[in-house]
């Protein structure tokens, strides 16, 4: 069995990291070079790894012949020091072989070293240089890292997504209720976003978020506080008095005429058909697609909600479908419903205006 040296040549044991003697079996699988390089550069932080590190390991693996760390025989390269900085375009010896020594020290690649330092393949026995093999042993490890970021990052992008929807509906339920120390909450939430934010203060900005925005909404007024039914609070003046129907059976009284039609709604808001998964027939099936494209328009169940109640299940449909005919040009949905609800409490707001203001559009 061949001697295998714990220490590179010239090299002070007590500078040395021990190395151990037994060697570590490949993997049952072929290992990717390049695929293992690509994990790293990914799980690099995790590692302690640089990018000039990656650099150096780089140009070791490009004098490995083929792509797959799967020969025991063929496992070490061993280019010269001149070699391997021509390789890196130039870098300083001193700097590849403090970038080499990292390498070795986080157990990516080990030292063979021949007795007398120098690098090379001998016509019949071992070579002599850097030893490969616990990069392809290390590979799952590495995947699991790289992986694990991943899904870190990709919790942190969802995160940052999800805290500027609730801000937006935040700032529009300010509109309704002013509140100068809520207003600097959205404000220093804004500036927090423009750092790099951890995953935990993420967390803890959105839970601070979303209570403020429910209890908000919960203090919002609703139809019940203005003494009046749903029905009553969707009676409105255009032009005569008119109603849009809101009863579980969509039918109209017969002494009564609506301000809109059913097909006058679908024709001036042909948008909210496209995205439909069935055919819009009458308002029920309006009231069903619209609660099934609300989250699609980045609309959160409480701004629905409080629409349904300060303008009842159809109205609140028909703004719906009115707001997604024009959606390129309103930039927080959430908040924009929630500032139409209000307005609908007031009674400062009709969705039939809406369809009209579409038809007239369309001319």
């Amino acid at each position: 069995m061949l001697y295998q040296p714990i220490t590179s040549f010239r090299r002070a044991m007590d500078a040395a990291p021990v190395q151990p003697r037994s060697s570590r079996a490949l993997p049952a699988f072929a290992v990717d070079k390049w695929d293992a390089l690509r994990e790293l550069a990914v799980a690099r932080k995790h590692f302690g790894l640089s990018d000039r590190d990656l650099t150096v390991l780089q140009a070791l693996l490009s004098f490995h012949p083929g792509t797959k760390l799967e020969d025991p025989a063929r496992m070490v390269v061993f280019p010269s020091n001149a070699t391997l900085c021509e390789r890196l375009n130039g870098m300083p010896c001193s700097t590849m072989r403090r970038h080499l020594a990292r390498l070795v020290d986080t157990g990516l690649i080990t030292r063979r070293d021949s007795p007398n330092g120098k690098r090379y393949r001998r016509r019949e026995g071992p070579a002599f240089g850097f030893d490969l093999t616990p990069l392809a042993c290390r590979f799952g490890a590495i995947q699991s890292a790289a992986n694990a970021l991943r899904e870190e990052q990709h919790r942190i992008r969802t995160l940052r997504e999800q805290i500027i929807l609730i801000r937006r509906d935040l700032l529009g339920l300010l509109q309704v209720a002013p509140d100068d120390s809520l207003n600097a909450l959205a404000e220093n939430a804004a500036k927090a976003l423009r750092r790099k934010l951890t995953l935990e203060q993420l967390e803890s900005l959105q839970a601070m978020l979303n209570s403020v925005v429910e209890k908000l909404t919960e203090s919002a007024p609703s139809a019940d506080d203005l003494g009046s039914s749903d029905s009553q609070n969707e009676h409105h003046q255009y032009n005569k008095n008119k109603y849009i129907p809101d009863s579980d059976s969509c039918h109209e009284q017969a002494d009564e005429k609506p301000d809109l039609e059913f097909q006058e709604v679908i024709a001036s808001c042909n948008q909210i058909q496209e995205l439909a998964s069935e055919p819009i027939r009458d308002w029920l099936s309006l009231v069903r697609v619209a609660e099934e494209v609300r989250p699609m328009m980045g609309i959160c169940a409480s701004a629905w909600q409080q629409a349904v109640d300060s303008m009842g299940k159809i109205a609140s449909a028909v703004a719906l479908a009115a707001m997604l005919q024009r959606f390129d040009q309103i930039r927080a949905p959430g908040a924009y419903l929630r500032d139409l609800s209000a307005k609908a409490l007031r009674r400062e707001f009709f969705p039939v205006a809406m369809v009209r203001s579409l038809q007239g559009s369309q001319l």
